[in-house]
């Protein structure tokens, strides 16, 4: 119905409200404008170079590259590997040898194109491949069999003669696979060329990447060992035996980089672990330290064995161990099929080799086989015959001996140079109310302490002659470390009157031992007692100066003091409250994916002193880098953070000021975690310290230091290493970024590896001269030490931090799930484990040290 308009105004009656869009229970939801993302930091350009100091000319290993088409294109590929009925192809090592095939087998539907493929999922190109996609059938015909070659034992199902005729008309054990190739990306070479110029993308990172793959491709179809960008020549004389059936194998690391000298290769040297190669029986004496193969832990040898694989006598064909045989040889019986319908007969692998195949044994009938089968159907093969393919790498941790070895036999020399420590020791610390407790029955205690007391008298120490001596019953040397403990305490307790300022723990054996862990968590966090733990050997004036080093440093005293520090000389530092952070995250070993992280940050105080520093260590998810507990606001009022102690012991302890500059120093992140250093872990602090006062605004220097890298320097004209001070902040730097090398300290042994510092911000204002002379003071203030150390001292203060809380989580309850311990529960991640809390008066002191 029209409306009516009577007196032409344009004014229509009033009309009904509309019915209402939304049922009466529904509330509008107000919008609120989007929150601007604030822009992220980025790392910071090179302000300029150096110029004090002596120049020096250096070599380095780093060589020029020339490109010369840098119009070109790379073509990435993904690949995808699989079997006849669908199934993905999981196997390592198999992925070169089936996409070699494709390239001989398909090469015109290919256009004839050489590859570069990692191995793994990528595959590169110069120009492109005839179709965006391709599928290919290929026939792998595998050397290493599964199956019976005439030469193992037969399964319980499987009958020798049956399987040679089988092998007289296929020759080798086949199997089918399925490639599919798909076109991914284009990568311009024009990439590297920006990226000379100091314009990094994702294009520039590949594009080096290909140049890497292209390099390990061709180690790889030289028959090298591939371990991530090294590669290591199956040449004898690359090998060095560090004992126990493990060979050091000598290598070459090579990488791409991009420099203010242009593009350049790293080439380093290179070390790995590997089996030693020849007969299995040689490998398993030596690995246990046996007199002959009757000798052997058979147990052990099972577990060291499995996955190794071997060659067999004398068809020189390849299998993988996947165990040993319940019985010895001579009693190990197995179904022999006979022609026809003929019963099976049941004989023993000894039998079988000896008389139906007539290869002699002279000593393996004594001894369990090698089980090259499956789980339910085992093949067997007589020890003698088994031979240990070369370059297998050996993945287990080192013993002690070991890694002394290959630390010894790895190195190379540079002249040789003798270091004698002093008297440095600018604040002795006084050495009384301390007791001894000794684990160890070799170590002769009494001559330890009065060695002592002679060395810190010499070294101007003030001590005291000990309260108790205390030797473990030895009838406890074979109970769980915890008890150990335990025991010790109460037996302790009762010969000392009050609490003991100091105690020192001769440990049973190594310094990593069992009872080192459940020791520092008793004393630190249960009775908050100092404690020094040392190992019973080695007890020479050296060994015992530089344990008086670490006691000094942990009751207080000062080992070594820079004379500038105290007159204000350091530049931007002594004017203006500063506090200086060390930042590391330790991670437990390969294979254990289940141990919580250790975050450890270490913060200066007493300022204007860059030498006193305390440390605060948080557990976090496993194999997480980034530190997530600098700031932990629990409530309005609350910020349980590590930032908070250390922000709260500055000020207390440096004149109740608050420091107008923090200077972060972080270990342990690679070039593409920088971004995150900066926009995630930065971030926690400045809120830390806005939730202290909204009002403060502290300015920030991130400087990140890079221990693990290949490139070294050398003196052109003699063998000595580079003089100790030596700062490079040019030719071999980032092209725009803000990084320098520096070899702080006197390399007395190997080749020195300087430092690589990258200075990701710097809001205070640094000249490249200041910064850097901070940095290389830095690493004389660390108080282990009376020479300046490779790293600044708040990195290693931070690691070792990490690694000594980290011990007080070896000795948990192993019977505990993973899942309690930072794995997976059926409701999602379970919670990390805390740290037990160390007492007030340790946790501010250098108990790390």
């Amino acid at each position: 119905m029209d409306s009516v308009d009577p007196d032409g105004s344009g004014l229509q009656e009033a009309l009904p409200p509309p019915p209402p869009v939304l049922p009466p229970d529904v509330v509008p939801v107000k919008l609120e404008e989007p929150v601007k993302k604030k822009p992220a930091r980025l790392p910071m350009a090179r302000r300029g170079t150096g110029t004090k100091g002596q120049k020096i000319p250096l070599l380095t290993n780093h060589f020029k590259v020339n490109v010369t088409n840098m119009e070109g294109q790379f073509y990435h590929y993904s690949v995808a590997l699989l079997y006849e009925d669908g199934r993905p192809v999981e196997a390592k090592g198999v992925g070169r040898k089936v996409l070699d095939k494709v390239q001989q087998t398909y090469s015109s539907e290919l256009s004839g194109k050489e590859f570069a493929y990692d191995g793994e999922k990528s595959l590169f190109t110069i120009g492109q491949l005839p179709l965006n996609k391709h599928e290919f059938t290929v026939v792998l015909e595998e050397v290493t069999s599964a199956r019976n070659n005439g030469n193992a034992s037969p399964d319980a199902q499987g009958s020798p003669n049956d399987t040679d005729r089988k092998r007289m008309r296929r020759p080798y054990n086949s199997k089918t696979f399925i490639v599919q190739i798909n076109f991914a990306a284009k990568i311009p070479m024009q990439a590297i060329a920006s990226a000379l110029k100091g314009v990094e993308t994702e294009s520039s990172q590949e594009a080096l990447r290909v140049l890497d793959i292209i390099l390990r491709q061709h180690a790889a179809k030289q028959g090298c060992l591939l371990v991530r960008q090294s590669f290591f020549h199956n040449d004898p004389k690359n090998f060095v035996d560090l004992g126990g059936g493990v060979l050091g194998c000598r290598g070459f690391h090579s990488s791409f980089r991009t420099t203010q000298g242009g593009l350049s290769l790293n080439i380093d040297v290179s070390t790995t672990m590997i089996i030693q190669p020849g007969p299995v029986v040689d490998f398993l004496i030596k690995n246990q330290n046996a007199r002959d193969p009757f000798s052997l832990d058979w147990v052990k040898a099972k577990r060291v064995l499995k996955n190794l694989r071997i060659k067999v006598s004398p068809t020189n064909q390849e299998y993988k161990i996947t165990g040993l045989s319940e019985r010895n040889c001579k009693d190990q019986l197995f179904q022999l099929k006979q022609k026809g319908d003929a019963e099976p007969l049941e004989i023993t692998v000894y039998d079988y080799f000896v008389n139906h195949r007539n290869i002699e044994l002279r000593y393996s009938g004594d001894l369990p086989c090698i089980n090259v089968g499956k789980p339910k159907r085992p093949t067997y093969i007589p020890l003698e015959l088994c031979t240990l393919v070369s370059l297998q790498r050996y993945t287990k941790a080192l013993t002690n001996l070991q890694r002394a070895s290959l630390v010894e036999k790895s190195r190379q020399k540079p002249q040789e140079r003798m270091g004698v420590l002093s008297h440095k020791l600018v604040q002795p610390s006084k050495i009384e109310r301390w007791a001894v407790v000794n684990f160890s029955a070799r170590c002769d205690v009494r001559r330890l302490v009065n060695d002592l007391l002679r060395c810190a008298e010499a070294k101007g120490i003030p001590i005291e002659d000990p309260l108790a001596v205390i030797e473990e019953n030895r009838q406890m040397s074979r109970a769980p470390a915890i008890v150990r403990v335990e025991k010790m305490f109460e037996e302790l307790q009762p010969k000392l009157r009050d609490a003991p300022k100091f105690l020192l723990c001769v440990l049973p054996e190594r310094k990593n031992c069992d009872v080192y862990g459940p020791w520092k968590r008793k004393n630190l966090a249960e009775f908050g007692i100092v404690t020094q733990c040392m190992a019973p050997q080695k007890l020479n004036d050296q060994y015992l100066t530089n344990l008086l080093l670490k006691i000094n440093a942990k009751l207080g005293g000062l080992n070594s003091l820079l004379s500038i520090e105290h007159s204000p000389s350091i530049p931007m530092v002594s004017k203006v409250p500063t506090m200086i952070l060390g930042m590391d995250v330790s991670h437990g070993s390969p294979g254990q994916s289940d141990i919580p992280s250790i975050a450890a940050v270490v913060s200066s105080r007493h300022w204007p002193l860059i030498s006193r520093y305390r440390a605060s260590v948080r557990t976090q998810s496993p194999r997480v880098e980034m530190i997530d507990s600098l700031y932990k606001r629990v409530s309005d009022t609350k910020d349980d953070g590590i930032m908070r102690e250390a922000l709260l012991d500055f000020y207390v302890s440096s004149g109740k000021r608050k420091p107008d500059q923090i200077i972060i120093f972080r270990d342990g992140v690679s070039e593409s975690q920088f971004n995150q250093v900066l926009n995630i872990e930065l971030d926690q602090i400045i809120e830390a310290c806005k939730f202290l006062d909204e009002k403060w605004n502290p300015k920030f220097v991130v400087i990140v230091a890079q221990k693990n890298h290949h490139t070294k320097f050398f003196q052109p004209n003699g063998p000595e290493n580079v003089p100790p001070g030596t700062i490079i902040d040019n030719k071999v730097g980032h092209p725009k970024n803000y990084d320098f090398y520096l070899c702080a300290h006197a390399g007395m042994i190997g080749t020195t590896r300087p430092t690589h510092y990258h200075v990701l911000l710097d809001q205070v204002g640094f000249q490249a001269d200041d910064l850097q002379e901070l940095v290389h003071s830095l690493s004389y203030v660390y108080q282990r030490s009376t020479t300046a150390i490779s790293v600044v001292a708040p990195v290693c203060y931070a690691h070792l931090a990490a690694t000594q809380m980290s011990s007080f989580m070896k000795f948990e309850d192993t019977s505990e799930t993973s899942s309690s311990r930072g794995g997976m529960t059926a409701a999602g991640p379970a919670p990390v484990p805390a740290l037990p809390t160390l007492t007030p008066n340790v946790a501010n002191s250098m108990f790390f040290c």
